[in-house]
Parts: C-alpha cells; sequence; structure tokens
C-alpha cells in the first residue's frame, strides 16, 4: 500500500465529509484502520481496501441533505472520478468501486470480492463495542435524546432518527448485529469481543441506574 498515497487521498476527501452523527471523516479513518488490520490477515489487496476504506462514505453528505437516496451507489460514481483523477492503478478502480457499492449491509448485498467483504466488516465493526457507546450518546446529546427512559420500552423495530432513548438503541439495533453474521473470520473475532462489551456496558448500566452497583 503506497503511504503517500492514502494521505493525499485524505486531503483530496477531507472536504466532502461534515460533522454528522457519526459519521465524519473520522469515521472514514477507523473504518480504514480496522480494514487494512482484517486485510492483512485475510492478505487482500491493501491498495483496493485503502482506498475503499477511505472512500466509502464520500457521498454520504448528499444523502444527509436528501440530495441522493444512497451514498454507497452515488460513492462508487464519484470514487471512479477522483482516482482516476489522482492516476490510480487502472486495473484497480472498478475493485475499489465495487466494494463502495455494496459496502452498505442494510441494502443486503452478499459481496463477491475479498475487499468488498472486508469493508462491510470494517463498517459494520463501528456499530459495536466502545465505539458504538460513544457513537450513540454522542449522537443523543447532539439531538437531545434521553439517556434512559425506563418507561418507554424499546420497539421491535429501530427506526433511524427517532431513537426514545439511548438505551433502546443498544435492544432495537446493536443486539441485534450479531458476530456470525460478519464475513471474514478475523472480523467475526472482532465483532464477538465488542457485542460482549456492549452486553456487559449495558448490565453495568442498568444496575447502576436502579442503584444496585
Amino acid at each position: 500500500m503506497d503511504e503517500k498515497f492514502i494521505e493525499k487521498l485524505k486531503e483530496r476527501i477531507r472536504p466532502f465529509f461534515e460533522i454528522v452523527g457519526g459519521h465524519e471523516f473520522e469515521h472514514s479513518e477507523r473504518v480504514f484502520n480496522s480494514s487494512v488490520h482484517i486485510g492483512k490477515e485475510e492478505k487482500a489487496d491493501l491498495d483496493i481496501l485503502g482506498a475503499a476504506s477511505l472512500l466509502h462514505d464520500i457521498a454520504r453528505g448528499k444523502e444527509d441533505r436528501k440530495e441522493i437516496k444512497d451514498h454507497a451507489a452515488e460513492g462508487a460514481k464519484m470514487a471512479k472520478e477522483i482516482l482516476t483523477e489522482m492516476n490510480f492503478p487502472k486495473d484497480k478502480i472498478e475493485n475499489v468501486c465495487y466494494a463502495i457499492k455494496v459496502h452498505r449491509s442494510s441494502n443486503n448485498i452478499k459481496p463477491e470480492t475479498k475487499e468488498a467483504a472486508i469493508l462491510q466488516d470494517a463498517d459494520r465493526l463501528e456499530c459495536l463495542g466502545a465505539m458504538i457507546v460513544a457513537r450513540v450518546f454522542a449522537f443523543d446529546g447532539k439531538n437531545n435524546i434521553p439517556i434512559h427512559n425506563p418507561k418507554i420500552p424499546p420497539k421491535d423495530k429501530h427506526i433511524p432518527y427517532q431513537d426514545a432513548s439511548g438505551i433502546n438503541h443498544f435492544y432495537e439495533k446493536v443486539f441485534k448485529l450479531k458476530p456470525e453474521t460478519f464475513n471474514t473470520k478475523k472480523a467475526k473475532e472482532m465483532a464477538k469481543h465488542r457485542y460482549e462489551f456492549c452486553k456487559q456496558f449495558i448490565e453495568e448500566f442498568l444496575k447502576e441506574w436502579n442503584g444496585e452497583r
């Protein structure tokens, strides 16, 4: 992986990102770090994986502003233009774009390349562990959503931007993201660790809330 190219790419795309509920530029950097970590174990093409990881949410701002419906599809188009402009290896551009196009797990697309599978895993890992604890409460604080309201039980289905409380978010979404649903062996191991952390956190939180600990 060309580290100089990665740094240039970061500077090129940083202006596309806004500070929005957990999908700021730092999110892409964390996905990049996880992708590379997993990719080394899975013997993936780190050039493709690195570029795709940094670019996967490049169109997220457009979706948040209601300019487009799917940031994954639009991001693949934008990535192709940027990588072509930056003289990224031509024989790898399509694979980068494919990984970006299918990274969104809610679209229910099973990745057909190793790099796409790893990117999807790395992005989903952001929804578990200490990171999701920080992201949930940062977002909810910004949007005046309470930490916990015992009088409002979790819903059967999570509705984005309509959390009744931060704690409910874990029952409605986080605990439904099972480690065994990840694509790669390494990601499954990481997901299991993060999943258990979330369970322990909620258990501790509720005991403290009820004055039991």
